[in-house]
């Protein structure tokens, strides 16, 4: 190459990888996603060609993303050969830090979606074992829910005692309670058994939720949700993956609850290296170093938060929550599918959901919330109720650009952990989901009575879908935007992170 392009190699980078000049044409790490970075410059002069240059550029470096650095490896090499940040990359460039907590995050999160799904996915076969309709599914579904009071317990501690011990601690208990369904003598004792389990999870997705907000840089706190959300994707993926066992025996759908121990000698490893959340450190109730006393009319601004997200929460899963957990009954009962064309029909639908996903988590960062979140809950709730109405080719559409456009809902998911002081953060999520909890069981019990006496669950959707339809005029309306604001300017009673 010639002289300018020789100068600008021996330029420190400023794109995937900020670096630092250490001499000899050897560049290192100065902020980044890697736990060690080397870069070197071997130049020849060619003779005979003024300005002419044989460069060799060398880098050496290793990702700090635990087990997921295998997806990586191949695009974080073809973004080092390029002096410019790949697509894929997070709007705020992460550090090593920030890249190993929310690479274990989302090890549990797989973990958390899988826990989650478990009785969405087996609910329909383990009431034919017990010879039981779809009014006692929706009840049971519901009782399930009351497993939020499990959750409040986990994120009431969490606040007080910090994240990362209840973490680890529910993750493991919550599995092991899990477990239990496998022995159900009837579907009281796999409600109850799920309640608990349940709850546990809920507490998990708090958690997690809240651990990744109080560590990713303000720029990028959408797309940690967007990869946290695709984790939970995977992991609910993985039960659908498990769930033909279901055709081979009635009481095979049983298998589905034992597959999570397997995970329990990962979910000791990463809590041996997962650190403590910076801002509970820099906020702990305990000790209150540097904690900024309380400023004048800050409860009653996060009450009122308060009584927004959870109102929104509450309108938004009184439809997903039915339209998610009796899609299997509908395709059983009403399409005459197979478990195995049940498994077949929610991964080719469900799969394609990881664009809008992904793609929400960057919109929310780079344009704001709310136009997105608004698109994902008027868009996804028209295309989901028009999929119960259809059959064939029309069902499949409909279901998988409902999905698609629902997904971008995700751009919602990060207003919980950032309008709420870090000594409330958790407790104050913990209600939300509550609150969403409450749209849950609500939307499941008049779902199912309602399919039950119409003998059709797109008339019953079609009903509860005003609660997403106004959940999307109070976003557009009442929502503050917080894309790119730091959380101790959205919370001005946080102490500063070191």
């Amino acid at each position: 190459m010639d002289d300018a392009g020789l100068a600008e190699l021996r330029t420190p980078r400023d794109d995937i990888v900020g670096e630092s000049a250490l001499g000899d044409d050897r560049f290192g790490l100065a902020h980044g996603p890697f736990t060690r970075y080397e870069r070197t410059l071997g130049v020849e002069t060619e003779g005979g060609r003024p300005g002419g240059h044989r460069v060799t550029e060398r880098f050496a470096y290793r990702v700090a993303a635990p087990v997921w650095w295998v997806l990586f490896w191949w695009p974080i090499r073809r973004g080092l050969r390029h002096r410019s940040v790949p697509w894929w990359a997070p709007p705020d460039r992460l550090d090593s830090r920030a890249t190993l907590v929310l690479s274990l995050l989302a090890l549990v999160q797989v973990v958390d979606g899988y826990l989650g799904t478990v009785i969405t996915q087996t609910i329909t076969f383990a009431a034919d074992e017990f010879d039981r309709g779809d009014t006692a599914q929706g009840i049971t579904l519901a009782v399930v829910r009351l497993g939020i009071v499990v959750a409040l317990v986990v994120v009431a501690l969490a606040d007080r005692k910090g994240r990362r011990n209840l973490l680890m601690g529910t993750a493991v208990l919550a599995v092991l309670v899990t477990a239990l369904g496998a022995v159900a003598p009837g579907l009281w004792f796999l409600g109850g058994s799920q309640l608990v389990a349940r709850g546990l999870t809920m507490g998990m997705g708090i958690l997690i939720g809240v651990f990744a907000a109080e560590e990713l840089p303000r720029g990028s706190r959408a797309y940690g949700v967007s990869i946290l959300a695709l984790s939970a994707a995977l992991g609910a993926g993985m039960a659908v993956w498990v769930l033909p066992v279901a055709d081979l025996d009635q009481r095979g759908w049983r298998i589905v609850y034992l597959v999570p121990l397997l995970a329990l000698p990962g979910l000791v490893a990463v809590a041996r290296t997962l650190p403590e959340s910076r801002r509970f450190t820099a906020n702990d109730p305990a000790s209150r170093t540097g904690r900024r006393a309380p400023g004048p009319g800050r409860t009653s601004v996060e009450r009122r938060r308060l009584l927004l997200l959870a109102t929104t929460a509450f309108l938004l899963l009184v439809f997903a929550a039915p339209a998610s957990q009796f899609q299997n009954d509908f395709l059983k009962d009403h399409r005459g599918y197979s478990a195995s064309g049940i498994a077949l029909f929610t991964l080719l639908t469900s799969t394609p959901a990881g664009i809008g996903i992904f793609a929400a988590g960057r919109l929310a960062d780079t344009r704001g919330r709310r136009g997105v979140g608004a698109v994902g809950l008027i868009g996804g709730t028209i295309f989901i109720v028009a999929g119960y109405y259809a059959a064939g080719g029309l069902m499949w559409a409909g279901h998988l650009v409902g999905v698609i456009l629902g997904s971008l809902t995700v751009a919602l998911g990060v207003y919980g952990p950032e309008l709420f002081s870090t000594t409330h953060r958790a407790r104050a999520n913990g209600i939300i989901v509550t609150l969403g909890v409450a749209g849950s069981a609500t939307g499941l019990m008049v779902v199912g009575m309602l399919a039950d006496h119409l003998d059709s669950y797109g008339h019953a959707l079609a009903i509860v879908a005003v609660g997403p339809l106004l959940a999307a005029a109070m976003v557009l309306t009442l929502f503050p935007e917080t894309a790119r604001v730091e959380l101790e300017t959205l919370n001005p009673d946080d102490a500063p992170v070191p």
